[in-house]
């Protein structure tokens, strides 16, 4: 029954009680029609769709949207009524998203093995991530060509106007009540995505289409929306949750767009992680992190690469002409859980028809990465890429400065020193203890370089001061978290909220870091303890640098497009190469033949007193790994599969 049908019967009961006798019993009010729904959110798939691991070559139970496709089907079984939506970060993240876009290609009309998978589930709609622009505006038209459901996005405009995608839609759908009886209802869905894409994809997007703040295009779209009459609205934010007042162009906004007046579910993502539940949601206002709600509002983030399936459980009440949520239940359901003793325990099965949709790319894919490109004379891992110089971040950082010393040789920058960044990737955290770079001395194929160097950047070089390096390195060891040299009970390390690409070496200069120094930067690139300097004994060619001195950062384009807000990256990009950083890399390994990686030691911890207890989180297997010159110990079980390590003076 239509909201239209329903308001008009209420009318017609009315007229007709107001004719019966005088004295004669009135009916019973009939109660209010209730429903149940339920919403289904993926995110943050990122192209893993077959419950494999590409850089290991092997089966792995983690991952894949295969997996989680079970668990929806599950799930919508389970209840009468159901929507399944996406919330974006579909189309990059993993070997088999790089083999279509770099080696195969995708040409109009074309089906990418994502949107293949896809596909094959009931999807109502989805949104864009971030990660959607990485190829460019073309190879996502192209992608999205092929998608048997709606995209909505509401703060990414073209120039010259219109929304690059619909900004919001409107779906009539059908369910059952609790008595079996139907109603039809009008579901409001719009999309977010967050607007710092202009700074990461600058390269793709300037002078194409602009981003708007997530919160201000809420207010400039919803009013339409709510004039269509939606009797429930799904926001579908690809942005996480985090606390404090709005600044304005925010990255995760979630918690504040609860805030706009209409929304009635917030489905998250983006930061990979799992609400409710999530310890880094403790005690943030307006964020109840046991129930799953967002200024009262259901919400929830499923984690990442088809970890979990979120599932909303909404109790829907008629009253009079409209639909509210009288409750809800949110509970996201895992594909894998973990023994004590660190087992991995499927709890999904791989679904038949999404293997089948990508069979073809997914052999492809093998055959590209197993494409021999070297060999290595030594080890190559990145168990303590977090507490000291390291082999896997020292390849990149070489491979960039032999790479652009022949093209600056030919500029007017010829006679500027070359210093190159690198960042450690795979350093377990959030991906959990199997997450780490693990290559034995021997043969390299094209699935190793993949594994050390896993994004899709262009080299991009910068000329900067030396003062400017200064603050890059400062913004740099925002990764880790101050420790009181007083206190003798355990400290972490590592700020888990502080993704470690964005903890840049530099190399060429040599430096200490003073972890008893509060951080200079919080976690947006913002300056929050002007005073606090951890950055020690930063010198160049043996010599106290030179703040006014000038020079040349090999680096990459998301970094010199402002990703991570690092001090001074966008101060003067002298070169924007068309060469991927990974294939930079593969082409030093093949012109060397067998390289053999060793950290030149240009960093460390300064010294802390012998009986502060400092501690990280790494592999178990790190233990049989340990590098030369590293200062820590083993101290036991750190939970969740990690070992725990003790940092030693």
């Amino acid at each position: 029954m239509s909201r239209r049908e329903t308001l008009q019967g209420g009318v017609a009961l009315a007229a007709g009680a107001a004719l019966l006798p005088a004295g004669f019993a009135q009916p019973a009010k009939a109660a209010a029609p209730r429903l149940k729904l339920r919403v289904l959110e993926t995110t943050d798939i990122h192209v893993n769709v077959v419950p494999y691991d590409y850089f290991r070559d092997g089966p792995e139970d983690t991952v894949g949207l295969a997996k989680t496709a079970s668990l929806v089907k599950a799930a919508q079984a389970e209840t009468k009524n159901s929507l399944l939506f996406d919330n974006g970060d579909f189309l990059q993240g993993s070997a088999l998203g790089d083999y279509i876009a770099y080696k195969k290609g995708l040409k109009a009309g074309e089906t990418h093995p994502m949107i293949a998978a896809m596909n094959t589930l009931p999807y109502v709609c989805g949104t864009l991530g971030n990660h959607e622009f990485n190829y460019g505006l073309e190879f996502l038209d192209h992608a999205l060509g092929k998608i048997e459901f709606p995209i909505v996005c509401c703060n990414v405009e073209r120039v010259g106007g219109g929304n690059l995608v619909d900004a919001w839609r409107l779906f009539e759908q059908s369910f059952e009540d609790e008595a079996g009886e139907r109603h039809v209802l009008q579901i409001g869905v719009i999309g977010f995505v967050p607007p710092q894409i202009m700074q990461w994809d600058k390269a793709h997007l300037e002078g194409k289409v602009t981003a708007l703040d997530i919160v201000a295009a809420a207010e400039k779209h919803m009013p339409d929306l709510l004039d269509a009459a939606p009797d429930l609205v799904i926001a579908l934010c690809h942005s996480g949750i985090a606390g404090g007042e709005p600044h304005g162009m925010d990255e995760n906004a979630a918690l504040h767009l609860s805030r706009i007046a209409g929304i009635d579910v917030i489905l998250t993502g983006h930061q990979h992680l799992v609400f409710p539940g999530g310890k880094a949601f403790d005690g943030i206002p307006g964020v109840d992190n046991v129930r799953g709600a967002l200024n009262g509002k259901p919400a929830c983030q499923p984690g990442f690469w088809g970890s979990n399936l979120g599932i909303i459980d909404l109790e829907l009440e008629r009253n009079g002409d409209r639909w509210r949520v009288a409750d809800f239940h949110v509970d996201p359901k895992p594909i894998f859980e973990r023994t004590p003793d660190r087992k991995v325990v499927p709890k999904a099965s791989a679904d038949a028809a999404i293997l089948a949709a990508v069979q073809a790319d997914h052999d492809a894919t093998l055959s590209y990465m197993r494409e021999p490109v070297g060999a290595s004379a030594s080890p190559i891992n990145s168990f303590f890429a977090l507490v000291m110089d390291d082999a896997s971040v020292q390849i990149v950082a070489d491979a960039q400065i032999a790479y652009a010393k022949p093209l600056m040789a030919q500029t007017e920058w010829k006679d500027l020193p070359i210093l190159s960044a690198a960042a450690p990737f795979k350093v377990g955290g959030r991906a959990g203890p199997a997450y780490f770079t693990d290559i034995p001395a021997g043969p390299l194929a094209l699935k190793n370089v993949a594994d050390i160097y896993l994004y899709p950047n262009t080299v991009q070089i910068v000329k900067v001061t030396g003062a400017q390096v200064r603050e890059w390195l400062e913004r740099s060891a925002g990764i880790f978290n101050r420790i009181d040299p007083a206190k003798r009970e355990e400290q972490p390390l590592i700020d888990p909220g502080f993704p470690s690409f964005n903890f840049d070496i530099i190399d060429g200069v040599t430096y200490g870091i003073d972890l008893t120094q509060p951080s200079r930067y919080d976690l947006d690139g913002k300056v929050k303890a002007p005073d606090a300097h951890r950055i020690v004994d930063l010198a160049f060619d043996g010599r106290p640098i030179d703040d006014a001195a000038s020079l040349l950062v090999v680096t990459n384009n998301y970094r010199a497009s402002g990703g991570g807000n690092f001090p001074g990256t966008k101060s003067t990009v002298v070169l924007e190469a068309p060469d991927l950083n990974r294939d930079v890399v593969v082409r030093y390994i093949i012109e060397k033949k067998t390289v053999e990686p060793k950290a030149d030691g240009n960093w460390a911890f300064a010294p802390l007193p012998p009986d502060v207890n400092v501690t990280f989180l790494t592999a178990p297997v790190a233990a049989a790994r340990r590098p030369e010159g590293l200062k820590a110990e083993p101290a036991g079980d750190g939970g969740g599969g990690f070992a725990k390590w003790r940092l030693m003076g």
